[in-house]
């Protein structure tokens, strides 16, 4: 789903910044897509709301995680940071606050993480233009009209042709090039069509005309993204994404061709940002993928006996997750003995087999 180059080796973690000045372009819908299919991917991923006031990427995580508690689903839940509005009758106060917010969650994120996922407000602000200039990925969702177009250029009337930019593109290229002369890093901005129509328009092909001439003015990629479609807007109660299993019990409702096609977009979307995959995390995914296949299999007799340098007890290692199932041995010794088979997921990413006797 996600293909890309290995990251650096900074140590720091990789920052996609969801940015747009003009509110309703899908910026929280496209955050937690992206962090979940990171998560599924096996990265580390924290969460960052920087619209203190909205708050709408707060409210979908808070809602994955009160469905998930409901239905008993393990749903991926990314580490989560809201920054507060502040309240003071002072600007400089309030921003001060809101600054120091911010310093303290990445602080304590950026070197646990692979994957810090910010959203910001769809408004020019101190917090947002910090956060642009610390994005190493910049995704800029729009929608598909003229409207939400004159964020990044402005058109001729006549003949739809772009004639200039717009004051949120004026202040990307700004901190692009400040980042750049800083640290000598670049940032990828991706401009998302979304609530694309499913049906051929000329509007719809006068906006792709105008991103691509200003696309090589400013230096952007143009990718397709959402589609209008109402399964987008059904997943927000429940903090569900397109990535998520397609069934009546995580959806809460029958499954539809909708969802299918909303997950082919989705999975279309995030290959095409091309985000740097940290390979302990593509191992971490693929160890667990291969644990749960396994999961509902009878138990093999090597399963159970192994290798004597495999016999490992809790108490030996210092787990991040378990995963497990129970398997009932026969008689022992007058009674019976139950074992617990199963594997931890070590601090260094690896699923090691466990077994512990229970009498």
């Amino acid at each position: 789903m996600l293909v890309q180059a290995s990251q650096g080796q900074s140590g720091s973690a990789h920052v996609v910044v969801l940015g747009n000045e003009k509110g309703g372009s899908g910026k929280s819908t496209s955050a937690l897509h992206i962090a979940v299919a990171l998560m599924k991917a096996g990265q580390r991923v924290a969460t960052i709301d920087l619209d203190c006031r909205q708050q709408s990427f707060t409210r979908y995580i808070a809602n994955r995680s009160a469905w998930a508690r409901r239905t008993g689903l393990d749903l991926e839940i990314p580490v989560h940071y809201c920054v507060k509005l502040g309240e003071t009758m002072q600007i400089a106060d309030n921003e001060n606050s809101e600054f120091q917010q911010f310093m303290e969650a990445v602080s304590a994120i950026e070197r646990a993480f692979d994957f810090i996922v910010i959203d910001t407000p769809g408004s020019d602000s101190y917090l947002m233009r910090l956060a642009h200039s610390m994005a190493d990925t910049l995704v800029t969702p729009i929608n598909d009209s003229f409207l939400d177009f004159d964020v990044l250029g402005t058109v001729d009337p006549a003949t739809y042709s772009v004639t200039g930019e717009s004051h949120y593109a004026e202040m990307v290229r700004d901190v692009r090039r400040k980042r750049r002369q800083l640290d000598g890093a670049t940032t990828d901005w991706i401009v998302v069509r979304n609530r694309l129509s499913m049906i051929g328009s000329r509007n719809k092909q006068l906006v792709a005309d105008s991103l691509k001439d200003l696309s090589l003015r400013l230096g952007f990629r143009s990718i397709d993204g959402f589609a209008e479609r109402v399964v987008y807007r059904e997943f927000f109660p429940r903090g569900l994404t397109a990535l998520d299993d397609i069934d009546e019990a995580t959806l809460g409702t029958r499954p539809s061709m909708g969802h299918v096609t909303a997950r082919e977009e989705v999975t279309s979307l995030l290959r095409q940002l091309k985000l740097p995959l940290d390979e302990r995390g593509r191992r971490r995914a693929a160890n667990r993928a291969e644990w749960f296949t396994q999961v509902d299999k009878p138990l093999e007799v090597h399963d159970i006996i192994g290798d004597t340098h495999q016999r490992l007890s809790l108490d030996q290692r210092r787990p991040t997750r378990l995963y497990h199932r129970h398997f009932e041995g026969t008689a022992v010794g007058g009674g019976m003995r139950h074992r617990l088979v199963g594997a931890v997921e070590t601090e260094g990413g690896d699923l090691e087999m466990i077994e512990v006797d229970q009498a």
